[in-house]
């Protein structure tokens, strides 16, 4: 099938996850993961409709973005791979939202640039929600320390919390998960100023593979690459 073809199918998968879970049919968001694919790909995804779009890697996103530039008003990207804070000159006000924040030191850089391009950045904070060592993101145990370690930076707005769960088959398996994040979300809520818990409202949770029992605990937006642009490049 072609990309708009896909496009199509997920999103009528996406808005019948929501419907039998009780949700609005529109109530997710879909970011196309467009790592390792070209420019043109992305192309054909925009002209069908896809506004939301997440990049891993820096350089080659980059590339891409400028490819696109003419297109930049109907278009927002998304930095959902690990950040290396040597990198994030290049990510911070350039980004509409960064997925993956899980360490201050990051968070203080970020707000760093951020500052210099007097600009507010959008972040989320990941976390690691199967406590993997392969994984990045603050795990569970030590993620409120953290997040009150980011409200304290300036030029931050802290959007909600990402994660990427353990790879396993079992729905409800997948779906706890999940629901720990959102009952760490719901936690970290009381913590927040009026102002702050409206901005704070960003559940980003559920791939191709598991992204059905991530709508049905509440995700908000769901990262979906294979389903629609086929296998992931080398």
């Amino acid at each position: 099938m072609s990309i708009a073809e896909n496009l199509k199918n997920i999103k009528n998968q996406i808005a019948e996850a929501c419907k039998n879970s009780g949700r609005d049919t529109d109530s997710c968001s879909l970011v196309a993961v467009s790592k390792t694919k070209p420019a043109n790909q992305i192309l054909e995804a925009i002209s069908a409709g896809q506004i939301d779009f997440g990049e891993n890697y820096i350089q080659e996103a980059s590339l891409k973005i400028s490819e696109i530039e003419t297109f930049k008003n109907a278009v927002r990207w998304h930095f959902i791979g690990t950040l290396q804070s040597n990198k994030v000159a290049q990510v911070a006000g350039r980004f509409a939202l960064i997925h993956s924040v899980d360490r201050l030191s990051l968070a203080q850089t970020i707000a760093k640039e951020s500052l210099k391009k007097n600009c507010v950045q959008d972040i989320l904070m990941q976390i690691n929600v199967g406590d993997e060592s392969s994984k990045s993101g603050v795990n569970l145990a030590r993620a409120p320390e953290l997040f009150s370690q980011i409200l304290e930076q300036k030029n931050l707005r802290i959007c909600g919390l990402m994660c990427l769960p353990p790879l396993v088959e079992d729905f409800n398996e997948q779906r706890s998960y999940f629901r720990n994040l959102k009952e760490f979300m719901n936690k970290a809520r009381e913590k927040l100023s009026h102002s702050q818990s409206l901005d704070f409202k960003i559940l980003s949770m559920g791939t191709t593979h598991d992204f059905v029992a991530a709508i049905h605990e509440g995700a908000t937006h769901v990262r979906i690459g294979t389903a629609i642009f086929g296998a992931r490049d080398q």
